[in-house]
């Protein structure tokens, strides 16, 4: 199984970026994906989830009203568009993805998470 994750760059601060992440070797059609985050120096973080059947989307505080989650379930893909991007929205970014489905309580976490990807780099600039 593969998350490949792209899209990451480098932007000024106030403008957008688009990640993606199509997975490889398994569908993820009834379980959440999702995206995480770690900055240098910092704890992973919860960036945005969504499930099926009304499960999400679910967004870390820090991007509520800027970042938005979708999905593509005929190509197994996740997606995050980033508006509206800050310097401390800089860090590596990871999608994740895991096998069945899992209580919208539990979909920020780490751990409930199976498969991820290598990650993608996006750098903003003040």
């Amino acid at each position: 199984v593969q998350l490949q994750a792209s899209g990451g760059g480098w932007v000024q601060a106030g403008g957008s970026l688009r990640l993606s992440c199509a997975a490889s070797g398994r569908t993820f059609n009834s379980g959440p994906m999702g995206w995480f985050r770690q900055a240098p120096g910092k704890e992973r973080e919860f960036v945005a989830a969504l499930g099926r059947w009304s499960a999400g989307p679910y967004y870390g505080d820090s991007v509520k009203g800027r970042f938005t989650i979708s999905r593509d379930y005929a190509k197994n893909a996740v997606y995050l568009e980033m508006n509206s991007l800050k310097p401390e929205d800089t860090a590596v970014y990871y999608c994740a993805a895991r096998d069945g489905r899992v209580i919208v309580s539990a979909m920020h976490r780490a751990e409930v998470y199976d498969y991820w990807g290598q990650g993608t780099l996006v750098t903003v600039s003040s």
